[in-house]
């Protein structure tokens, strides 16, 4: 595999038997907002929001979100936000990655091509919600645990009876502590 860097974009070639297919990784633009939209909404079990909620992501937030793109086609996204109140933590909303390219790494990739970004090198965490039967998201931060500091934290964020009224499974905060 080779990677490129371009600008604040990064290129990674992954060669197939036939084929090289290019996929960047990139800042979200104000256009890609229905592209992410409807990435997640195919995503299950992500929860959808409108489509302006993923437009504002990417306008007003494009320093902590970041986009796999192959060809014209968005494959991956990773929504985050500096936490108002801390802004030595990355919270990590939302990580979709298209069905045809899960099971490759593109979402380490992608978190990892974000942690590096200037505009979070004062990051000294990661946090994360994740349901219980979510194993993809809970294999993705577990590694990076281990790729960092491996004294992660896992505790009850929102109780499915006391915050969602039965109506959306508990959320687990998963707090990581970044090797900087």
């Amino acid at each position: 595999m080779d990677i490129e860097i371009t600008n604040t974009d990064i290129v990674v070639n992954r060669a197939t038997p036939a084929l090289t297919n290019e996929i960047t990784l990139r800042k979200p633009k104000k256009g890609d907002g229905t592209l992410i939209y409807e990435l997640i909404k195919d995503s299950p079990p992500l929860d959808v929001n409108s489509s302006y909620c993923n437009f504002l992501q990417a306008i007003h937030f494009k320093d902590t979100c970041i986009v796999a793109e192959q060809g014209s086609k968005i494959c991956g996204f990773i929504s985050g936000y500096l936490q108002p109140e801390d802004r030595e933590t990355l919270f990590v909303w939302q990580v979709a990655i298209a069905s045809s390219h899960r099971g490759q790494g593109l979402a380490y990739k992608m978190l990892d091509n974000l942690l590096n970004r200037k505009e979070v090198g004062r990051v000294r965490f990661v946090e994360t919600t994740i349901t219980e039967d979510n194993p993809g998201s809970w294999a993705l931060f577990r590694k990076l645990d281990s790729q960092h500091t491996n004294k992660g934290k896992v505790s009850l964020f929102l109780d499915e009876s006391l915050h969602f009224q039965g109506q959306h499974d508990s959320e687990y905060l998963f707090r990581i502590p970044l090797a900087r």
